[in-house]
């Protein structure tokens, strides 16, 4: 199998890697020269042998929407795009519109798995129709974890599916970061507590709190003790307010997913422990970027790894 893959960041690059080491054959076209193997989308999708898989993979929103627009021009009737971006699935319906058109398919796909996709797999949550996810099948097996299927792949769907269910994700991922987070803020206020951090790694096994964000906190705890070296303040990137939009449009209550999405536009006014802790999970599972402490609130850490998730 030979397929296209467009956005080889963070995420893109990875997988990109993930592909090749399973056998699959793949083009990558990125706007740095230095990680892309054609200069166009054009070439990319000559390159590429018909009927076509081409993977979308760059930042929601108005790039996706470009990105798919402009790879459909130079594409055939019977090629396929897939989108796994972090589209709102909205979006979908657009982008499965535009393709029809000149009789192309689409799938989109919420891909879970951050910087640590590449080793241990990532994922995939597909919307669609069922002909075109059994025609991908060797890519989503490709990059999902070892095991079964079942436990690492689900065609969720029609079209908008996968980016639903992914946004739900999201959502709850929020609020397991959020409790988290508070039940660290109490431990370190309280004086009788002397070892925080072993707190926290005594419940990596046979507790029921156990999980793989469990381990990436007690992760960040042990390269930076007290999250010494970054502020509080915790970005969205957009799938928690799309839940919980969601939840009121469909009446559905989602108080802690609420409380968590609030809770970080509470940290963008105040450096909270709690909020650290959010912010060191989010760069430990997904790489994504924190904010330094100020000097006066950096105090002494005996921390040695990145600060980077």
């Amino acid at each position: 199998m030979h397929i296209g893959l467009i956005g080889l960041g963070r995420m893109g690059g990875n997988m990109y890697k993930r592909l090749t080491e399973a056998g699959i054959k793949v083009t990558g076209y990125d706007r740095n020269p230095d990680v892309s193997d054609v200069a166009s989308i054009e070439e990319l999708v000559a390159a590429v042998p018909s009927p076509r898989i081409i993977w979308v993979m760059v930042p929601s929103g108005e790039i996706t929407r470009s990105t798919v627009e402009e790879v459909g021009n130079h594409l055939d009737s019977g090629d396929l795009v897939i989108d796994g971006g972090n589209s709102r699935f909205s979006d979908d319906f657009k982008h499965a519109e535009l393709l029809a058109a000149k009789g192309v398919e689409y799938l989109d796909c919420g891909v879970s798995g951050g910087v640590w996709g590449l080793k241990n797999g990532y994922g995939l949550m597909v919307g669609g129709d069922a002909k075109n996810v059994e025609r991908a099948m060797p890519i989503f097996d490709a990059l999902r974890p070892e095991g079964p299927r079942d436990e690492g792949f689900v065609h969720a769907g029609e079209i908008g599916a996968g980016h639903y269910a992914k946004m739900v994700h999201n959502g709850i991922e929020y609020g397991l970061m959020q409790a988290y987070a508070e039940g660290y803020e109490l431990l370190a206020a309280k004086d009788i507590v002397k070892d925080v951090p072993g707190s926290f790694k005594a419940w990596t096994r046979g507790t029921v709190v156990r999980s793989w964000l469990l381990d990436l906190l007690v992760k960040g705890l042990e390269e930076d003790p007290g999250f010494g070296k970054i502020s509080g303040y915790v970005d969205d990137s957009g799938e928690g307010r799309w839940t919980i939009e969601e939840a009121i449009a469909n009446a559905v209550p989602a108080p802690v997913m609420t409380a968590a999405l609030y809770a970080r536009f509470t940290s963008r006014q105040d450096d909270s422990p709690a909020m650290k802790a959010v912010a060191a999970l989010r760069n430990q599972f997904g790489g994504h970027a924190v904010h330094a402490a100020k000097a006066a609130d950096a105090g002494p850490s005996s921390g040695t790894g990145s600060t980077q998730e």
